[in-house]
């Protein structure tokens, strides 16, 4: 049959699967209910539907896994019991954080609450110890003193410890040696040393980060074993088995079970990596990603061809400093519940139906009306054509649950669905704009990339209202961040905090601390199976002028370490800040503040399939007519069945496309070309 990847995204509602055969590059998709309770049992499902073509389990030789089991234990709060170490007379830099509240509406609620800790006062332990901020050390580690408190945490059933000592990333040993001591007084306990997951300047973002990490990684660890039982019980024993990272690259297991942290945006950031990809096979250079899904709504800019990357970032009101996809997300999804308030208000999220019990039209159980069951009283999805037929909706329970709202607001069941609707996609469009127009984006130079299940029936609404320059939903839109799992390569970051001035710097200096850490990131690859001619070694500076309380990271490969590349070097950071700030000071002293190594390991790439006319109509596409909803009017709608679209056909809205993961709704006054990859391209009539 050939060798096949398979790879899956697990959401909120439905686990998507991408199954590529490596030999004739057929790419074939299926989705499946998920199982929240125990995720891998969803993946099996999945992995069965492929087996039942008579593909056998030896013949799946790759496969790639975005994963939300990380997130929701952080959202949920459901982590293990944690305990932290810090340094003597420093237990306040946890709960004390930034000193700062929030920007935005936060600033104006005097409810305001942090987020609670994940380690509380009482699982906070202090070492005497202390290194200077040159490394040299000051107090000798007091292991003695180190067991007593060890012993105290131990009778509270701590399960995993996070260690993060002042000025370790300079000076590890202490924090090497505390763990040590752990293993023997608390064994079997799980231990995140700051200076092996985030050796960074900036106490109190590596110690939130290294906490983070330690809530996690056993439950984490544990998935991970779990699935790989499960797949090795399936007969697939390949070893290249992968977890996607928050950074747009897969890890190993074995390498994620460990590093917990760096899955935050597991599977969003699938979404975002096949965007890139998008860009380069229409020459769209600048797209929008839009990812609506059940639970939540992701959106990330591309510009330039290039996803915008950040090293630090918010989960919940969390700190984590890791590299990540530039994602902001809304809980605003299929299974997006309303409902009216006690002062008579219609309120929409941020609940969700989730995949049980579902939205009111899955009969599942569920009774409140959710986005989808409004869509679906709208007349925007097929009653019998949803998942190509395989689940019938049901709705008269759509419409009964838009009426429970409906009634306490006096108003119709249209009227109500279609205000719901809005509300939606207006919070939608909040997200695109903070992304975009609120940093200083044009959004009518950007494509609006619309994938997930629910995220091409809302598109080309939030697109037109927004004005942007189209919309561009792919061939795959319902499966589409596992699309980009196939085409991710394995990527393992490093950094290493060491202050310096640039004038000062000396080249050979500056080379010697690249390759201590591109050696690490060689042994790691090498241990994942990459040869040196697929392995890449990307370079980078955290620099900013002196003084300043933030970086901005600047390539700097090999040929810049010398004295006229450093000047080159210098230059750019002036013209980055200005792109980014509007201003720069070009006789200012510039700081290297950290090193940063990414280092790549490419998987064979991956095309997708090209198509030629077949010499069909648009009327060999058209399933019925059916009464839709636009804007306060009913029209008369086609509904189009987009597999028997033909490449080249050009048409015009309103209509409905229907297709086995997704449906798109196109709204009166646009425009739509397939192109030859079968993309929908969507622009407004002139």
């Amino acid at each position: 049959m050939g060798r096949y990847r398979v790879t899956v995204d697990t959401g909120g509602t439905f686990s998507d699967f991408v199954y590529l055969n490596e030999e004739t590059d057929e790419v074939s998709i299926s989705k499946v209910p998920s199982t929240p309770d125990d995720p891998s049992r969803a993946i099996l499902h999945g992995i069965e539907v492929l087996l039942a073509k008579g593909v056998r389990a030896d013949e799946i030789t790759y496969f790639c896994h975005g994963t939300t089991v990380g997130t929701n234990a952080l959202l949920e709060g459901k982590g293990v019991s944690t305990g932290l170490l810090v340094t003597e007379g420093f237990r306040a830099m946890y709960p004390v954080g930034e000193q700062a509240r929030p920007y935005g509406p936060a600033i104006f609620d005097v409810m305001f609450d942090k987020p609670s800790m994940l380690v509380p006062a009482s699982a906070t332990g202090e070492v005497r110890e202390r290194v200077d901020f040159r490394g040299d050390v000051l107090l000798k580690l007091d292991e003695a003193a180190l067991r007593e408190t060890l012993r105290g945490l131990k009778e509270q059933k701590i399960a995993s410890i996070a260690v993060c000592l002042l000025f370790s990333f300079l000076y590890p040993r202490h924090e090497q040696r505390v763990a040590e001591i752990i293993k023997e007084e608390m064994p079997g306990v799980a231990i995140s040393l700051s200076s092996e997951i985030l050796p960074q300047i900036r106490e109190y973002y590596r110690l939130s980060t290294t906490v983070i990490n330690a809530y996690l990684q056993p439950i984490l660890a544990h998935y991970i074993a779990q699935l790989e039982q499960r797949l090795n019980g399936a007969g697939i024993h390949t070893k290249q088995k992968y977890i996607m990272q928050s950074n747009g690259g897969m890890s190993t297991f074995a390498a994620a079970a460990q590093k917990a942290v760096t899955t935050v945006l597991s599977g969003p950031a699938g979404g975002v990596t096949a965007g890139a990809y998008a860009c380069r096979m229409t020459g769209m250079q600048n797209i929008i990603t839009f990812d609506m899904g059940g639970t939540s709504c992701d959106v990330a800019l591309i510009k330039d061809g290039e996803p915008a990357l950040s090293s630090r970032g918010k989960v919940e009101g969390r700190d984590i400093a890791v590299p990540m996809m530039d994602i902001n997300t809304v809980s605003a999804g299929g299974g997006t519940i309303s409902k009216v308030d006690r002062f008579g208000a219609l309120e929409v999220g941020p609940e969700s139906a989730g995949a049980v019990p579902g939205p009111a039209c899955y009969s599942r159980g569920g009774t409140a009306p959710a986005i989808t069951d409004c869509n679906l009283a709208l007349g925007y999805l097929s009653v019998d054509n949803f998942l190509g037929g395989k689940m019938r909706l049901d709705a008269d329970a759509a419409r009964k649950a838009v009426e429970s709202v409906a009634k306490p607001l006096k108003m119709s069941m249209e009227d109500t669905a279609e205000g719901i609707i809005r509300i939606i996609d207006v919070k939608m469009a909040e997200a695109i704009k903070a992304i975009s127009t609120m940093r200083g984006h044009d959004l009518r130079d950007f494509m609006l990339l619309a994938f997930g299940g629910a995220g091409p029936v809302h598109a080309c609404r939030i697109a037109r209202d927004l004005g942007m320059a189209g919309v561009i939903v792919p061939l795959y839109p319902g499966v589409y961040s596992a699309i980009g799992l196939v085409m991710s390569d394995v990527k393992h970051d490093y950094i290493q905090s060491r202050m310096t001035a640039l004038s000062d710097i000396a080249p050979k200096d500056m080379a010697s601390m690249f390759d201590h850490l591109a050696s690490q990131a060689l042994e790691d690859l090498r241990a994942d199976g990459f040869t040196a001619e697929t392995i890449k070694i990307q370079r980078s500076l955290d620099m900013r002028y002196a003084g300043q309380g933030y970086e901005i990271t600047i390539p700097c490969e090999p040929e810049m370490m010398t004295a006229e590349g450093l000047k080159a070097l210098r230059k750019s950071f002036d013209d980055v800040h200005k792109g980014m700030f509007g201003h720069m000071a070009p006789d200012e002293p510039v700081e290297i503040v950290s090193y940063r190594v990414r280092g790549v390991g490419m998987v064979p790439s991956v095309e997708m399939p090209r198509f030629k006319k077949a010499g069909t109509t648009l009327k060999d596409a058209l399933r019925e007519m059916r009464k839709v909803r636009f804007d306060g009017k009913t029209v008369d709608c086609p509904i189009y069945q987009r597999e028997k679209l033909d490449v080249g056909l050009t048409f015009s809205g309103p209509a409905v496309l229907d297709q086995f993961d997704c449906t798109t709704v196109i709204c009166p006054g646009q425009a739509v070309r397939v192109d030859e990859w079968k993309n929908l391209i969507v622009t407004q009539e002139s």
